[in-house]
């Protein structure tokens, strides 16, 4: 073979490998990491997809992210939150849906945009009119700085939330709030009309939201009678006696829940319920 056409042949073994480009079969890291996060929300479901990005010892909020600027909030494309029920974020009404998270910091005040479009590449062609709304929060100094940009879920409770945003040594942090008692209540009452009860997840759902706690009492004792000896009943139904006044009874259930957890070699309910009785005693 002649010299250029060993020259042209090892090209084109460089250039391709089976017909497909060599390009086409590189796996690298993306240089921004991706994170996906489903968080529950009383009966809710919260979905969160954004990008990772370093700092890199960059100048965050100067150079990067500088302030006064739509910011695409992390990197690549913008993060997407998606609600599947109605939800309250900071104070106002959101449907069910798909939105784009877009901010704009600021030394004293950031500026959180929620976005009809979900679907964006950075902050280039972001447009004002496809705003779901817009609302400010107060920015809060981190003692230690941090390294990866992360958005997170914090103080979940059972119909609230706070959204937390984090790069650096700054932070903001927003409210997420669900109005399910309603729903819930009235799931609890088809329920009870079936053949199947619910009474033990209907006495904590009572106990944990401040309902008629002698009913919540009634449920539990049901509860108790239907099942097999276990600890964690007698561990809610001391604590739904404590809260409904009955601190003696409590302690006598929570014993009983003590002895069942050590027979079953249970050590967390053998604690759980030790606890039960300490509070009863104070």
């Amino acid at each position: 073979m002649k010299k250029p056409l060993i020259i042209a042949a090892m090209i084109a073994v460089a250039v391709t490998v089976g017909g497909q480009p060599v390009a086409a079969q590189l796996k690298l890291p993306p240089a921004s990491s991706s994170q996906t996060v489903i968080q529950s929300l009383g009966i809710s479901t919260i979905t969160l997809t954004y990008s990772r990005p370093n700092t890199n010892g960059r100048a965050v909020f100067t150079d990067l992210a500088p302030y006064g600027e739509v910011w695409r909030t992390g990197a690549n494309g913008i993060p997407s939150i998606t609600f599947d029920t109605p939800v309250t974020v900071a104070g106002s009404q959101v449907d069910a849906g798909t939105y784009g998270l877009l901010t704009i910091p600021g030394e004293d005040r950031w500026t959180i945009i929620f976005s009809k479009n979900s679907q964006q590449w950075g902050a280039y062609a972001y447009n004002q009119g496809e705003d779901l709304f817009r609302f400010e929060v107060k920015p809060e100094q981190l003692d230690k700085a941090t390294e990866t940009f992360t958005i997170s879920f914090s103080d979940v409770q059972p119909q609230s939330a706070k959204l937390d945003i984090a790069w650096e040594k700054i932070k903001i942090s927003f409210d997420l709030t669900v109005d399910q008692d309603a729903e819930i209540m009235a799931s609890i009452d088809q329920a009870m009309k079936g053949e199947t009860k619910p009474f033990f997840l209907a006495a904590q759902y009572y106990y944990t939201n401040n309902k008629d706690i002698q009913k919540a009492l009634e449920w539990v004792n049901e509860a108790d009678k239907a099942s097999a000896p276990v600890p964690y009943i007698k561990y809610w139904k001391a604590r739904i006696q404590i809260k409904a006044g009955d601190k003696a009874g409590a302690v006598a259930t929570a014993t009983q829940g003590i002895e069942i957890a050590k027979q079953q070699n249970n050590p967390e309910y053998v604690k759980l319920n030790g606890q039960v009785i300490a509070e009863a005693q104070q």
